[in-house]
C-alpha cells in the first residue's frame, strides 16, 4: 500500500532548539558588560543597567535565566525579584543573585525568596560559568518536559489540554486588543471505516500525516493546531477574520488532498478527506472561547451531514 513507511519525526526532535538566553541586570555598566562577556560563551546575553529596564527586558526577551545584582538604586534586587515573581509572564524564570554583600543574611533572604542560586562578588569565572551552565541545563530539561506535557503522543502536535489553555489565553488577549479570533474544527471523513479496512496501524499513520499537513499550512507563529480527540483537530487563529480562516481551510483541504492517501471506503472521494467548520468573532461579543468553539463544532457537524469533504462557515 502507498503509505509512508516511516512515521513523521516528532516536532521536538525536528526543530532545532533556539540558543538559550540570559539577562544580566546590574546598575554598574562595566560589571554588566563583564558578566555578559563571561556567560556569552554559553548563550545569548542581554544586559540591563536599571531595575526598570530589567523588568521590561525580562518580558520582551523572555530569558531562560536572569543574573540579578542585589545592590541597585531606586529598586534593589530583592524588590525586583518580587515583581518578577508576581508577573505571570516572568514568574517562571529562574534568578541567580549576584552581589558584593558579604552578609550571610542576604544569601538567606535571597534563597528563602525562591532564588535559584546566590553568587558573591568578586566571583571566580570558572565557578560562575559552571553554575550558569548547570542552571541553563535545568531550564532546558524543564522546557522539554513542559513541551512534552503539551503534546499529543501520537501526532506530536498540541494536545486537547494545551488547546483549552491556549484558547482561553488567546480569547482574553484578542479581547484586550479588540481583534478577531478564528477557529477551524476538522474531522477525518469516514475514519472508522478507514480503520476497519486498513487496520489501526495505518489509521495512526493517517492521523500523523494529516496532522503534519495541517501544521505545515500554519505560517504565523501565533497560529496553533491541536488534536482535539480521535480523528478531530482544531486550529486557533488569532487576529484572523472569517475570510482569513476560510483561506487557510482551503489550503489545508488542498494539502490533505495532495497526500493522496487511498480510502476505498470513503463516501466523498477515493482518498482521505476532511470536513471542516469555521468560526470567527470579536471576543468582546462572546461570553468566552467555548462559545466560539461550539459554533465551529456545530458547523463541522453540518459539513459532515451535508456530504463530507467540505467547509461550512455559517449557521
Amino acid at each position: 500500500m502507498p503509505y509512508a513507511s516511516l512515521l513523521p519525526i516528532h516536532p521536538l526532535l525536528l526543530s532545532a532548539p533556539h540558543p538559550q538566553r540570559v539577562l544580566v541586570i546590574d546598575d554598574v555598566e562595566m560589571n554588566a558588560a563583564l558578566i555578559a562577556s563571561v556567560v556569552g560563551t554559553l548563550c545569548d546575553v542581554q544586559t540591563a543597567t536599571s531595575s526598570q529596564q530589567g523588568l521590561e527586558l525580562a518580558v520582551q526577551y523572555n530569558p531562560d535565566l536572569i543574573l540579578l545584582d542585589v545592590m541597585m538604586p531606586e529598586m534593589d534586587g530583592f524588590e525586583l525579584f518580587r515583581r518578577l515573581k508576581k508577573d505571570q509572564r516572568t514568574a517562571h524564570i529562574p534568578v541567580i543573585f549576584l552581589t558584593g554583600v558579604s552578609d550571610v543574611s542576604a544569601e538567606e533572604i535571597g534563597l528563602n525568596m525562591g532564588a535559584a542560586d546566590f553568587i558573591a562578588k568578586p566571583f571566580r569565572t570558572p565557578a560562575l560559568l559552571a553554575r550558569v551552565r548547570n542552571h541553563l541545563e535545568l531550564a532546558h530539561q524543564r522546557h522539554l518536559l513542559e513541551r512534552l506535557s503539551h503534546s499529543d503522543g501520537l501526532t506530536g502536535i498540541a494536545n486537547r489540554r494545551y488547546f483549552n489553555t491556549m484558547l482561553s489565553r488567546e480569547f482574553n488577549r484578542m479581547q484586550r486588543q479588540k481583534q478577531p479570533l478564528a477557529l477551524l474544527m476538522l474531522d477525518v471523513d469516514d475514519f472508522k471505516a478507514f480503520n476497519d479496512h486498513y487496520g489501526h496501524l495505518h489509521g495512526d499513520e493517517c492521523l500523523q500525516q494529516v496532522a503534519q499537513a495541517i501544521a505545515q499550512c500554519l505560517q504565523r507563529p501565533g497560529d496553533m493546531v491541536a488534536r482535539y480527540g480521535g480523528e478531530e483537530f482544531v486550529c486557533i487563529l488569532p487576529e484572523t477574520p472569517l475570510e482569513g480562516a476560510l483561506k487557510l481551510a482551503h489550503d489545508i483541504q488542498v494539502a490533505i488532498a495532495a497526500l493522496k492517501m487511498p480510502h476505498v471506503q470513503a463516501q466523498a472521494a477515493e482518498y482521505v478527506t476532511v470536513s471542516m467548520g469555521a468560526a470567527a468573532a470579536l471576543p468582546n461579543t462572546l461570553a468566552d472561547g467555548q462559545q466560539l468553539l461550539a459554533s465551529a463544532d456545530a458547523r463541522l457537524y453540518r459539513a459532515k451531514r451535508s456530504g463530507r469533504n467540505r467547509i461550512v462557515s455559517s449557521d
